[in-house]
């Protein structure tokens, strides 16, 4: 089982900082989300087990949160030792999907998108958003 620490390198991998592609905390917490989400809803599954809660800001995963929160706004610099071998195909091909629907947005129009959908509308702040809620509204994201 992957953590949500393998899942944010796995997408601060795949920025090219040399063209100005970055990806903020508030960012990768909303690719992170996308990506456990749209994991429960495909294959039953969570990709990571640490929570994720609803935040004045959308959905975050508090652990992740803390371990970047120390560069505020700013872009986090992309890893250097990723060890790609621990996700498997049908895990890289769900996050490659994620990073390509979703990364092409900011960080705020994802924090916006968070706002209008269900999982995170319907979970009082500061409490835990549950799986459940997010495989129900990811399944009809995909049928629709």
């Amino acid at each position: 089982m992957l953590t949500c620490f393998d899942v944010a390198e796995y997408f601060l991998s795949k920025t090219e900082e040399d063209a100005g592609d970055v990806i903020s905390n508030l960012k990768l917490q909303k690719l992170v989300y996308y990506a456990q989400g749209f994991c429960l809803a495909m294959y039953g599954r969570p990709l990571f087990n640490e929570r994720i809660d609803a935040w004045q800001h959308g959905p975050v995963c508090p652990a992740l949160y803390h371990k970047y929160k120390e560069n505020g706004s700013l872009g986090i610099p992309a890893p250097t030792d990723v060890d790609f071998r621990k996700f498997s195909k049908e895990d890289s091909e769900l996050m490659d999907e994620v990073y390509e629907v979703y990364g092409q947005f900011s960080a705020w129009k994802l924090r916006n998108m968070t706002h209008e959908e269900a999982p995170w509308k319907s979970t009082p702040i500061g409490s835990e958003i549950s799986q459940a809620s997010m495989a129900e509204f990811f399944k009809e994201r995909l049928n629709d």
